[in-house]
C-alpha cells in the first residue's frame, strides 16, 4: 500500500472534493455528523465511499478520561461503521465530559496513570463494540494540564503499548504544544513508536495572546489557516524514519480558501512525503554500504 494524501468532508468544499477526486487519494469524514443523519444522507456517504476510500473520524467520545465512553456513542459509531464500511476510524486523546457537563471542547487531561488506564480501558471498549480499535490522536493544548505526571509523549506512548492502537499524529498539534512549552518537534516524533504511527493530520493556527500574563503568546491551533511550512518540514521527517505507508489528511474547518489552494496543499505534502522517502532510501543504501 502507497502513501496517500487526501482531505476532511466538509459539505462548504463538498464539490470542489468531488470535482477533484484525481488529486484526492483518501477522504476523512467527521462521523459524528451522522450519528443521527437521514437514510438519504446515509446513501450519500455510501456512495462517496464507492468514489474514493472513506475514514471515519470522530470527536466526541472522551477516549482520554477515568470515565467510561457513552455506550450510546459507540453504538452509534458501530452501526455507522457497518452501513458504510470505512478504511479505518479515528479518535482523540481528549477529555470532553464529566459529571454529567459537556466541555464542549478537545481538552487535554491531566497526564497520570488513572488517565492512562482509562483510556487503555475505553479503547477496549470501543473495539468490543465497534468491532476495531480507533486510530489515537494528540491533541494540541493552550495550557499544560494541571496535575499531571507525566509529560506528553511519555503519556502518549504508555496508552499506545497498553492498548495496541495505531497513531494519528497530528503534526500541527505537536509543533503547536513544542513551540508553547519550549519543547522541540522533532525530538518529540523521535520519541514516538514509529511503528505505531499509521495516519497524519495536518492543519494551521493563528497566534494568540493573554493580557492576564503579560502577553505571552500561544499558537491556537484552529483548523482556519493554511498548513504552515514547518509542519510539511515535520512531515518530511516522519516520512524519512517510519516504514509504514502513511494516510495523510489536509484538515480545515472554515475561512475556506480556494479548492485551487487547497489542492496545492495536497499537492504540497505530497511532495513532502516524497523527499522524506527519498531521505530514507538514501540512508537505507548508506548503511548498506
Amino acid at each position: 500500500m502507497m502513501d496517500r494524501i487526501g482531505i476532511g468532508w466538509r459539505s462548504e468544499i463538498a464539490a470542489g472534493i468531488l470535482a477533484n477526486l484525481n488529486e484526492i487519494d483518501v477522504v476523512e469524514v467527521i462521523a459524528d455528523d451522522f450519528f443521527d443523519a437521514t437514510n438519504k444522507h446515509i446513501q450519500s456517504l455510501q456512495t462517496l465511499s464507492k468514489q474514493v476510500p472513506v475514514v471515519f473520524h470522530g470527536v466526541s467520545l472522551g477516549l482520554a478520561s477515568s470515565t467510561p465512553v457513552e455506550i450510546t456513542r459507540l453504538e452509534k459509531t458501530a452501526r455507522l461503521m457497518e452501513k458504510v464500511r470505512p478504511e479505518s476510524w479515528s479518535e482523540h486523546l481528549a477529555f470532553v465530559r464529566g459529571g454529567g457537563l459537556e466541555i464542549g471542547h478537545l481538552a487535554a487531561p491531566p497526564r497520570t496513570d488513572a488517565t492512562i488506564e482509562g483510556a487503555i480501558k475505553n479503547l477496549f471498549l470501543a473495539k468490543r463494540i465497534v468491532g476495531a480499535l480507533p486510530h489515537v490522536e494528540n491533541i494540541a493544548t493552550l495550557i499544560e494540564p494541571p496535575g499531571s505526571d507525566y509529560d506528553e509523549v511519555f503519556w502518549i506512548n504508555s496508552i499506545l503499548h497498553g492498548s495496541n492502537a495505531g497513531l494519528l499524529l497530528d503534526l500541527h498539534n505537536l509543533y503547536a504544544n513544542a513551540i508553547n512549552f519550549g519543547e522541540d518537534p522533532f525530538y518529540m516524533i523521535s520519541k514516538l513508536p514509529l511503528e505505531k504511527i499509521v495516519s497524519i493530520h495536518l492543519a494551521g493556527g493563528k497566534w494568540v495572546s493573554n493580557k492576564q500574563y503579560g502577553d505571552e503568546r500561544r499558537l491556537l491551533d484552529d483548523h482556519l489557516h493554511d498548513v504552515p511550512d514547518a509542519v510539511y518540514s515535520l512531515l518530511t521527517e516522519v516520512a524519512s524514519m517510519v516504514n509504514n505507508p502513511l494516510t495523510v489528511i489536509i484538515e480545515r474547518d472554515g475561512l475556506f480558501p480556494s479548492m485551487e489552494c487547497l489542492i496545492q496543499q495536497i499537492k504540497q505534502a505530497r511532495h513532502a512525503i516524497s523527499v522524506g522517502r527519498g531521505r530514507k532510501t538514501i540512508n537505507q543504501n548508506t548503511v548498506a554500504t
